[in-house]
């Protein structure tokens, strides 16, 4: 690429001069609409309770999420993302609870569709909150079984779906589930649910104060590389993409996102599809701890975090940062 005229004919800094010509000339743009706020649910009335790693990230019991999703929807964002923070007298080998209609995410669902019908809920599909071992899929004599777990995800979609869930987000990277949870949608005539699939879900150890987040780091036996992807692999990934795209995948995603933003620009440039990335628990994490010792503007470094996103080709976010970066947006940052 060169420019089309030489030095000092061109002068690129001249669309750099005022902020008028700087927006005028922008390549991409971020909006709190492209913005999807994870939310942790707990038990209780009027209860939260602080993730220590991850500073100002609070579980909210289930009044409170939908007291959150409607100051959200208020902000500018339009989807909120449910993890439930289960008991562990709930957490079985057999993850029942994971299906039970009754749960703290299927409730949450609720009050937030009653609370605000116009927000979208998204849900997580994956046994991890309600494993015993703290797997996304089923434990048996210590391998994560593939089919078995399958069965158990279809089951739990389906109650998420029935619970009023707007996108399912199958994040267990367990092979075929996306076909087996379309077709049961199909089935049950529930062809207008979206399934967002975490198609490119890499081993990462950014994944830290999530498991704290939702009390599954205590309980995980192992580790999850047998199902999540190698994070050399780049070509698995693609053909991971592929594969649920389909299989019936609505939208997809990577996860987690800044150290994958190659992977990001290399889905949308070969799929053409909604692409998105997770701005994972260990991202924002480091952000915050590094603007909580002055070490960075912590303000600026979000806003060009997420900037990086849409930059590279994400038609979303999910970032915990979402409330913050709306608000910053309504104001007119720049």
């Amino acid at each position: 690429m060169t420019d089309h005229a030489p030095f000092p004919r061109s002068r690129p800094r001249r669309l750099r001069r005022t902020p008028a010509l700087r927006a005028l000339v922008r390549e991409a743009r971020l909006s709190a609409d492209d913005l999807i706020w994870p939310v942790f649910v707990c038990d209780g009335e009027g209860a939260t309770m602080e993730v220590a790693s991850m500073p100002g990230v609070i579980r909210r019991s289930v009044d409170l999420t939908a007291e959150a999703a409607e100051e959200a929807f208020q902000a500018g964002i339009r989807t909120i993302c449910l993890f439930p923070y289960t008991d562990a007298a709930l957490k079985t080998d057999d993850c029942a609870e994971a299906w039970n209609s009754d749960n703290l995410s299927n409730r949450a669902t609720r009050a937030i569709k009653a609370a605000v019908p116009g927000m979208s809920v998204m849900t997580d599909v994956a046994l991890d909150p309600y494993n015993a071992q703290g797997h996304d899929g089923i434990v048996r004599n210590g391998v994560i079984v593939n089919d078995e777990s399958v069965e158990a995800l279809v089951r739990m979609a389906m109650a998420q779906a029935e619970a009023g869930a707007d996108i399912l987000g199958p994040s267990d990277m367990m092979d075929g589930r996306i076909g087996a949870i379309r077709t049961a949608l199909e089935e049950a005539g529930m062809q207008d649910v979206t399934i967002m699939s975490y198609a490119a879900k890499y081993a990462s150890a950014f994944y830290g104060p999530f498991r704290d987040a939702t009390g599954s780091s205590g309980a995980l036996t192992g580790d999850k590389k047998t199902y999540q992807l190698d994070p050399l692999n780049a070509e698995e990934g693609l053909r991971c993409v592929a594969r649920d795209l389909a299989e019936g995948a609505d939208m997809v995603m990577v996860k987690p996102g800044m150290p994958y933003l190659d992977m990001v620009r290399r889905v949308k440039d070969a799929f053409a599809v909604p692409t998105f990335a997770y701005q994972v628990s260990g991202e924002y994490a480091m952000i915050r701890a590094a603007a909580g010792n002055g070490w960075i503007d912590g303000e600026r470094a979000m806003m060009e975090s997420l900037m990086s996103f849409r930059r590279a080709g994400c038609d979303g976010v999910l970032t915990y940062f979402a409330p913050e970066a709306a608000r910053l947006i309504r104001a007119g940052w720049e």
